[in-house]
């Protein structure tokens, strides 16, 4: 009698294990993870078919993800200022590249020549240019000319006899003695 029993508990079992679905939706492998005013039933398979309300569930396999750029950047990538002539439009400019204070250029400042490379990643990156204003004299600017410009270009370059030659703009900013407001513009780009 006792091997009948343990014989049909063997045959009752269900051959797969139970899935767990919400809102229709496999959910096997979901850990950590309340859901409160939900209704809860098992299906004619066993299965756990919870119906949430209020609640938004997709299935996203790791193919779903936007692939993170291979590899090394190939290129160097150089930061160059131009002030014609220095010191005439009066802003000051900070950098950010993708998100981080890179540094702030001055009206008067010296001609910056400096590689960025390092700053940048593999594919898309993006550049805020935030310029602001700074009179020495609000009641006299020094200048209102257009001609007088503070600019700021990255770009792919190479070096040889310590010159920068850039090969190809990414990113120019420019603001002149006749623009009087702050601005704020971001930039974006692909490396290579």
């Amino acid at each position: 009698m006792k091997f009948l029993i343990i014989a049909l508990l063997t045959f009752s079992l269900p051959a797969a294990a139970a899935e767990v679905f919400v809102n229709g939706v496999n959910v096997d492998g979901l850990t950590n993870h309340n859901f409160e005013k939900v209704n809860v039933r098992l299906d004619e398979r066993g299965n756990v078919q919870i119906d949430a309300p209020g609640y938004s569930v997709k299935k996203v396999s790791l193919q779903d993800k936007a692939p993170e750029p291979a590899g090394s950047i190939t290129q160097k990538y150089y930061l160059v200022t131009e002030q014609s002539p220095s010191g005439m439009t009066e802003y000051e400019i900070d950098l950010f590249l993708n998100g981080k204070y890179f540094r702030t250029v001055k009206n008067g400042d010296e001609q910056l020549v400096t590689d960025i490379t390092r700053s940048l990643k593999p594919g898309r990156n993006t550049v805020i240019a935030q310029a602001k204003k700074r009179y020495a004299n609000p009641d006299r600017p020094r200048s209102q000319s257009r001609a007088h410009v503070f600019r700021v270009i990255i770009g792919e370059g190479t070096t040889a006899n310590d010159q920068v030659t850039i090969e190809k703009q990414v990113m120019t900013f420019t603001r002149t003695a006749a623009d009087t407001n702050d601005v704020t513009q971001e930039f974006s780009f692909t490396t290579r």
